[in-house]
């Protein structure tokens, strides 16, 4: 099974996630290289006590200025806010044998109840001989069964480039004790197109809600301490450059 676009499109569906806790617009910038996003946290106000189901929404582009391709996508770290949670146990699971060979359609069909995340990546592809073109994919983001206790997903893409197949990406998020962060997810990325693909844009919303003893319940959940959330976050560049943010979202007790 293939994963070369999946894993560079789940990538930035992942960094969508770390940009979307600023509700800000961002850009950093490397030499030529230049990365964007605009990202909305939802809700801002937050009870005095207790969690919150939270969303996030968010757009990330990648560019380099000088009109070549970007580098393609190594990997990426992230570390999340100890305030935050994933609720994981009882919502229904989605294993990568009943995602496989599935188009974006019948993949949301087969395992809806799993699905915590929907988006959109974009790749451009040159192709030796060929002019340079842009690969487009629907992403869905499911609950896999957990590994060792800890919370695992399974994203899924479709290729079209060397043939229309599924493309299946697993990553976990483990449990960390580092200061303000809880939780640590690192996915190290395989090339696009057998090295003839980058990542331009992911488009992405993660954050479900569901009914458990009678009460709604986030599949992530925040709550609001010292007025923000935090997250950091690493994006590593096969040639070698990289891409680091500390991004703190203000947030309020309702009142």
């Amino acid at each position: 099974m293939r994963r070369r676009l999946a894993a560079a499109l789940v990538a930035g569906t992942v960094a969508l996630l770390v940009c979307a806790a600023a509700a800000l617009a961002i850009t950093t910038q490397i030499g030529p290289l230049r990365v964007s996003a605009t990202a909305e946290f939802e809700p801002r106000a937050f009870p005095a006590h207790g969690t919150l189901p939270t969303s996030f929404t968010s757009t990330v582009h990648i560019r380099a200025l000088n009109g070549k391709a970007p580098p393609a996508l190594k990997s990426l770290t992230f570390e999340f806010d100890k305030h935050g949670r994933i609720n994981f146990k009882g919502v229904p699971t989605c294993t990568a044998a009943k995602l496989e060979g599935a188009t974006p359609s019948q993949a949301r069909g087969r395992c809806a109840g799993a699905l915590v995340g929907t988006g959109i990546g974009k790749a451009r592809v040159e192709l030796p001989g060929k002019a340079p073109f842009t690969m487009t994919s629907p992403i869905s983001i499911f609950n896999a069964p957990p590994k060792g206790g800890e919370p695992t997903l399974i994203a899924h893409a479709w290729e079209t480039v060397p043939s229309p197949q599924a493309l299946l990406t697993e990553f976990q998020v483990e449990k960390i004790s580092h200061g303000r962060y809880g939780y640590r997810t690192e996915v190290t990325l395989p090339p696009i197109a057998e090295g003839d693909g980058a990542a331009l844009l992911a488009e992405a919303s993660f954050g479900r809600t569901f009914k458990r003893g009678g009460r709604e319940v986030g599949y992530v959940e925040a709550e609001c301490s010292g007025g923000r959330l935090q997250v950091y976050g690493r994006i590593s560049f096969v040639d070698g450059s990289h891409l680091q943010s500390l991004l703190s979202s203000p947030c309020h007790d309702e009142g």
